[in-house]
C-alpha cells in the first residue's frame, strides 16, 4: 500500500525502494541500503541525490561518511502541494496560449482525420477532448471503465458537470450501469447532465461508440483500453442520426 501511495506521489520505482528501506533501517549507510535493496552502488548514490533535492532525505557526515535518513514524513504532502501550485501556474500560462495553439491546430486539419488512443493515459486524453463540447453521445455503454478507472471516473464527472457537459448514453442491458440503475435508482435521478436508456440484449457488443463534435470514437475494452477516432463531419452526422433512431425507437 505505502509502495502505491509513494509512486502515484511520483516517485520512481528506485526512489520508492530506497525510501522503503530508509524507513525501516532507520540512518543508513549506503552499503546498509544497498543490502536492503540489491541496487547497484551508483543507482543508490542518483536515487538518494534526487529524493534529496526533493526534500524527502538528508544526510549527515562524520568522519568523512554519509549516513541517510528520511525526513518528516509530512514532506510527502508539501512535495504534492508544491508541485500543485507549479502546476497552477503552468496551467494560467497555457491558458494565454492555447487559443493560437488550436488556431494553429485547425488550420492543419485534414478533411478526414483518424487517430489510435491506448492505456489509461490516453483514454484520459480522449476524454479531456470530450469537455469541448456541450453533447456526448454513447451507443453501447457497459460501464466496465468503472472497474478500470474509478477514481479517474469521479474526478472527470464532477469536472464534467462543473463544465456542463451533457451524456446521452444508449447503455447495455444487464452491465454494471443497469444493476446500478436498478438498485440505486434514485440516486442515478440525482446525476446531472446525463441521461439513459436501456438497449435491447441482442445489441450487446464489446465494442462502445462514442459521437460528439465531428467525432466517432469505437473503444474496446476487453483487452486493454484502445480507442480509434475518425474525425469527419458527414461521418459524425450519420452515427449521430443511427444514435437518435434508436433513442426514439425505445422506451425508458
Amino acid at each position: 500500500m505505502l509502495n502505491e501511495t509513494l509512486k502515484r506521489v511520483g516517485l520512481t520505482e528506485g526512489e520508492v525502494k530506497v525510501y522503503n528501506a530508509l524507513i525501516r533501517i532507520g540512518i543508513s549507510s549506503l552499503n546498509n541500503i544497498h543490502e536492503k535493496t540489491g541496487l547497484e552502488r551508483r543507482s543508490i548514490y542518483d536515487i538518494l541525490n534526487k529524493l534529496i533535492e526533493k526534500g524527502m532525505v538528508t544526510y549527515t557526515i562524520e568522519k568523512g561518511k554519509r549516513s541517510f535518513q528520511i525526513t518528516h514524513p509530512n514532506k510527502i504532502l508539501s512535495y504534492i502541494e508544491e508541485k500543485e501550485y507549479e502546476l497552477n501556474n503552468l496551467k494560467k500560462e497555457i491558458k494565454k496560449e492555447i487559443s493560437s495553439i488550436i488556431e494553429i491546430y485547425n488550420e492543419n486539419k485534414p478533411p478526414i482525420k483518424a487517430e489510435v488512443y491506448r492505456g489509461k493515459e490516453g483514454f484520459k486524453a480522449l476524454s479531456e477532448d470530450m469537455l469541448g463540447y456541450k453533447d456526448v453521445w454513447f451507443i453501447g455503454g457497459s460501464g466496465e471503465i468503472q472497474k478500470i478507472m474509478p477514481d479517474f471516473l469521479i474526478f472527470y464527472n464532477k469536472k464534467r458537470i462543473k463544465m456542463k457537459v451533457m451524456w446521452h448514453d444508449l447503455i447495455e442491458t444487464n452491465t454494471l450501469m443497469d444493476i446500478f440503475k436498478n438498485k440505486q435508482k434514485k440516486e442515478l435521478k440525482k446525476t446531472q447532465y446525463y441521461e439513459y436508456k436501456t438497449l435491447p440484449p441482442e445489441f450487446h457488443s464489446p465494442n462502445i461508440i462514442c459521437i460528439f463534435g465531428d467525432k466517432v470514437v469505437n473503444m474496446l475494452w476487453s483487452h486493454s483500453l484502445f480507442a480509434f477516432v475518425i474525425q469527419n463531419k458527414e461521418i459524425a452526422d450519420s452515427y449521430l442520426r443511427y444514435f437518435k433512431f434508436l433513442w426514439n425507437a425505445i422506451e425508458r
